[in-house]
């Protein structure tokens, strides 16, 4: 459930707080006056893309911020799978601040990824615009719609299918590789047996080539290395009388010749023996490191030739190490030994698409049973629903058709719906028949339908209305109420019969305040709420037919809850 929606500086808001209720709240106002702005803002802290245009003029950035109550164990299971802890128990904040320079989304002062705030925000809330009657036309989403309907056996089903469907990919694409190297002639042959015989007489190590650098490296400038450490040697020990083995040498007599005079000087002494000790380490580890730098023109020679031979394995396998080479080697190496018996392995991978086939049409077939069965429940269903809504005469069908020979991750089926409108009339597919006015009450009786099994208390709707009036603005009016009573429902509408029917009625007007334009947003109810809807039935002057017509529709949507209640 959505309790509540702050909205700092974002395009015409300046600043906004919207409290929530349960059951159905009415947002309403004249065009124009931010209605699509404060969904926009929804939408922005739920995730969607942000610019800078949609800061307030003069402010340095804006900010969304919505609570949530979870209400059942599948919200609870995401935030944990997230590892988001809600505040309070249940309570979940959702935050997006949004500058010129970036935007940050938070839950819970967590800050989170914008494919974490996806999977959170299809647990919170559903937002319903009218582009989403435009999509219930395309075969995927009528689909999807049915598929969701069938509840949790058909996810689990789907779920197992899209793994399935990825093995049997795989081995299609394994069966194709197989018919393209049938026709591999003796010439391709005989270049992997060239290049696995190359790779194996080169007895390339892991690590040699870093080796074999730093050794070339060491040799091709041991001249200036030598004339470096001589020069060092010369300083410290080579037995000249200004090295610092002979000045330390005769430093550590002086020091002895002090401390038979005195005491004192037995610690200094020691201190010096200790170094000359140290100098003398040095000394050899020096001289023996001179040693080892002996030029061997040999060793350069056969450590350059070895370097050349791997650099050109390199280049010509297009490799950036040996083991690289070493994958291209183990890779040619299993061809050879396909081909060396061809039939075999052929048999071998025909074999296993044949049973990965198996396994992938029986379970379509599993899935598409489960559809057909579905079908039948959600056409009768939504029949009745759409009778509800003043399709008095029509009719639904789900058509789900197997193709065998078209799997996909979804399976083998193309679902279509279904509509006659009028008895003796054909069935045609929805987007034959369906005008903008019935796509809003079929994707209405689709929503109450699927309410209980979405798992998602609140729901957003966005001009549901769209495209109708007079009684079938009150049958949508009644339905929105109907699925009110166990979800949240949030509307935005023009309609004075669909806002008669709210628990809370909110008005979003725009005005100019010190010369700048704000929207507002604010409850209204008893007299207020009257004004509004009178406005909504007669327009700016509300005059007491307007009043009295508004107090009768308020008291008819109350008797249908009540009636339903």
């Amino acid at each position: 459930m959505l309790l509540s929606l702050h909205v700092k500086n974002l395009a015409l808001i300046d600043e906004a707080e919207i409290e929530f209720t349960k059951g159905l709240n009415i947002l309403s106002g004249e065009t124009g006056a931010g209605k699509s702005i404060l969904l926009g803002s929804i939408n922005l802290a739920l995730g969607a893309k942000a610019d800078r245009d949609c800061i307030r003029s003069g402010a340095e950035q804006a900010v969304i911020e919505m609570v949530f109550q979870l209400e059942n164990d599948a919200q609870r299971r995401c935030m944990e799978e997230l590892e988001l802890t809600a505040e309070d128990g249940d309570l979940v904040i959702v935050q997006r601040r949004i500058s010129e320079k970036r935007s940050v989304c938070k839950v819970c002062g967590e800050t989170v990824t914008a494919k974490q705030l996806s999977m959170l925000s299809g647990v919170l809330l559903h937002i319903h615009g009218q582009r989403d009657n435009q999509l219930l036309l395309q075969e995927k989403e009528q689909r999807a719609y049915l598929d969701g309907y069938a509840g949790e056996n058909m996810q689990a089903l789907l779920k197992q299918l899209k793994d399935v469907y990825r093995a049997y990919c795989a081995c299609r694409d394994e069966e194709l590789a197989v018919r393209e190297k049938e026709h591999a002639g003796e010439r391709e042959i005989a270049l992997a047996q060239f290049e696995v015989t190359e790779i194996e007489q080169a007895a390339l190590r892991e690590g040699e080539d870093e080796e074999l650098e730093r050794r070339y490296h060491k040799m091709l400038n041991g001249k200036r290395i030598m004339e470096h450490v001589q020069r060092a040697y010369g300083m410290t020990g080579d037995g000249e009388m200004q090295s610092a083995d002979m000045l330390v040498g005769a430093a550590v007599m002086e020091l002895r010749s002090a401390a038979s005079l005195d005491e004192e000087a037995l610690d200094l002494q020691e201190q010096l023996v200790n170094i000359d000790a140290l100098l003398n380490d040095f000394n050899r580890d020096l001289s023996a490191y001179i040693s080892d730098m002996e030029f061997d023109e040999r060793e350069f020679h056969e450590t350059e030739s070895r370097l050349d031979l791997i650099n050109h394995l390199k280049n010509k396998y297009h490799a950036d190490s040996i083991a690289q080479i070493q994958d291209y080697l183990m890779k040619q190496q299993a061809y050879l030994e396909q081909m060396s018996d061809f039939d075999a392995y052929k048999k071998r991978v025909g074999e296993k698409m044949v049973q990965a086939e198996k396994e992938l049409s029986a379970l379509c077939a599993e899935v598409s049973a489960l559809r057909s069965k579905t079908a039948v429940q959600l056409a009768g269903n939504l029949s009745a629903a759409l009778q509800d809504l003043n399709f008095l005469k029509a009719g639904v069908r789900i058509d789900v058709t197997p193709d065998g020979t078209h799997y996909t991750a979804d399976g083998y089926d193309s679902v279509t719906f279904m509509l006659s409108l009028n008895p003796g009339e054909p069935y045609k597919p929805l987007s034959s028949v369906a005008s903008g006015g019935e796509l809003s009450r079929i994707m209405l009786a689709l929503k109450t339908l699927k309410a209980d099994k979405d798992g998602i208390d609140a729901m957003i709707f966005d001009e549901i209305d769209a495209g109708i009036s007079g009684k079938t603005a009150w049958l949508v009016s009644e339905k929105l109420g109907m699925l009110a009573k166990n979800s949240q429902v949030i509307c935005i509408t023009h309609l004075p019969q669909i806002a008669a029917m709210a628990d809370t009625h909110f008005v979003i007007e725009k005005e100019t305040k010190e010369g700048r334009t704000a929207t507002t947003i604010y409850p209204v109810e008893d007299e207020a709420l009257l004004d509004e809807l009178a406005r909504m039935l007669g327009g700016d002057q509300i005059t007491e037919a307007a009043r009295s017509n508004a107090a009768e529709m308020k008291r008819m949507a109350q008797e249908v809850k009540c009636r339903e209640g």
